[in-house]
């Protein structure tokens, strides 16, 4: 009989394919990562010098005063979220695919109405917008 102690190699956890895997996936991350680039542009807004006129079909109007409150074809929408925009532009809409859409914005309303109102006219379908202007002074 053997009595003699054995060796006994204890298993080791093999790091290097984890490692590996790891900065394959570090890699991958990094290469499809999209990132927000920020313009340092100066924007001027044009003036309004000229106007074209609208089509002779009644446009369904969207106003929005400067407190952000928004009316509808006349009717007030009491909580101005895109849900609630767009319920209100399918009402005023009725059987119409695509009207014609006028935004009547207040100069001092809110960027985040006119955003609210486009994302609902965007996930409507609705394209054919026009924004009401007045005229510019003369310089």
């Amino acid at each position: 009989m053997n009595f003699r102690p054995h060796d006994r190699d204890e298993p080791e956890l093999n790091l290097i394919p984890l490692i590996d895997v790891l900065i394959i996936l570090l890699i991958f991350l990094v290469m499809t990562t999209t990132f927000a680039q920020q313009t340092g542009l100066e924007i001027r807004l044009p003036e309004a010098r000229s106007t074209a006129p609208l089509s002779p079909e009644k446009p369904l109007a969207i106003l929005i005063d400067a407190e952000g409150r928004f009316l509808i074809a006349g009717q007030p929408v009491p909580v101005a979220t895109s849900a609630t925009i767009q319920t209100a532009l399918k009402t005023a809409a009725g059987e119409q695919q695509d009207p014609l859409i006028l935004i009547e914005a207040d100069q001092n309303s809110r960027h985040q109405a006119l955003v609210l109102t486009l994302e609902a006219l965007e996930q409507l379908g609705f394209q054919r917008i026009s924004f009401a202007t007045v005229k510019a002074s003369p310089h």
